[in-house]
């Protein structure tokens, strides 16, 4: 991702409708790791641009780590105080099986060989540790957007699920998570000429945050969306 786009990002994530409903995603699967007995420990977030997710994990107790591969996404992590080191997702600078919890929103797809990346997921989890994945979904969904933000695919269920595999997680779960709003992003995305990474009016972003919210108590996990979401564990 540009730098510009990573600036944009930042600025954006703690308002933007996307991100906000993404973190509380996280804070969910971070309290449901609590409830059956995982202690927070040692995490790694990557790709953590702005560091959103790195902040939510350090106020769930965890002791969190941002990577970034761009040196304008760790500067801002490190703008806010976040512990950041610099590297690729296909070779992390970090010790095997010693982290608790590895965060990869939105990084496989900048990856031309995403199973490396995956594979260092493994790699880097102690066994029983946790990888939380999101990837865009669809590739029916392509569009300038893509381009822009330097994705180089969207995902199917069958396709995200061979890539972790391979890598020798296992998957818990696997959902579908912008159900209620794909055809808002189908509409836009036919449309795009560049990034979407903007900010809405106030309005429309208090409106679409309120559709996505809904999600959380409707049975739609199963059915297409604009982004896939995956829990999977290394095994001991």
């Amino acid at each position: 991702m540009e730098a510009t786009e990573i600036r944009k990002l930042a600025a954006l994530e703690d308002t933007h409708w996307w991100y906000r409903e993404r973190r509380v995603l996280l804070r969910r699967a971070l309290r449901r790791l609590a409830a059956v007995g995982t202690r927070p420990g040692r995490a790694l977030d990557i790709g953590a641009a702005g560091g959103g997710n790195t902040r939510v994990l350090r106020a769930h107790g965890w002791r969190p780590v941002a990577l970034e591969y761009s040196a304008e996404g760790a500067g801002v992590a490190r703008e806010r105080g976040l512990d950041v080191i610099r590297a690729d997702a296909r070779h992390l600078p970090v010790p095997s099986a010693g982290l608790g919890l590895v965060v990869a929103f939105d990084i496989l797809e900048h990856v031309d060989e995403d199973h490396l990346a995956a594979a260092e997921i493994r790699r880097v989890l102690r066994p029983g540790g946790t990888a939380l994945i999101a990837v865009p979904a669809d590739m029916r969904l392509w569009s300038a957007h893509d381009v822009a933000v330097g994705h180089v695919r969207r995902y199917d269920r069958a396709g995200l699920r061979a890539v972790v595999e391979k890598a020798g997680l296992v998957i818990d779960e696997l959902w579908s998570w912008n159900v209620l709003l794909r055809p808002v992003a189908a509409w836009r995305r036919r449309r795009s000429t560049g990034s979407d990474l903007d900010a809405p009016h106030p309005l429309v972003n208090l409106g679409l945050r309120t559709v996505v919210t809904a999600e959380r108590h409707l049975p739609v996990r199963a059915l297409p969306g604009v982004s896939l979401m995956l829990r999977a564990h290394r095994p001991a």
